[in-house]
């Protein structure tokens, strides 16, 4: 092999050697982002069933028909979070919650 060879070779090396790197990198910093994406789309959900509820509420009564299924309806978005976070977004207080507590609010 000639020397021409060998610093090819290197550089090549080098080069796998970074890519390398980079992706790992890469995979690294946007695995969190997309885990935060999707628990962002857990949020909206929940608030988008909570307007709907406070709606039916509003609209027809606190224990009407169209209420009691507004809150089917939120209880399976947070029971949906909960599943894939094991935590659900609480709008009325703005925070994540840890505990599966829901039914008791």
């Amino acid at each position: 092999m000639d020397r021409e060879e060998r610093v090819l070779n290197r550089r090549f090396g080098n080069t796998a050697v970074a890519a390398v790197v980079a992706a790992a990198l890469l995979l690294f910093v946007a695995a969190p982002r997309a885990h935060a994406d999707d628990r962002g789309k857990c949020q909206h959900a929940i608030e988008k069933a909570e307007a709907r509820l406070d709606k039916a509420i509003h609209d027809k009564g606190e224990h009407s028909r169209d209420a009691e299924d507004r809150r089917r309806d939120l209880n399976a978005e947070r029971e949906h979070c909960w599943n894939q976070y094991h935590q659900w977004w609480n709008g009325k207080d703005h925070r994540w919650e840890t505990e599966h507590n829901w039914e008791q609010r």
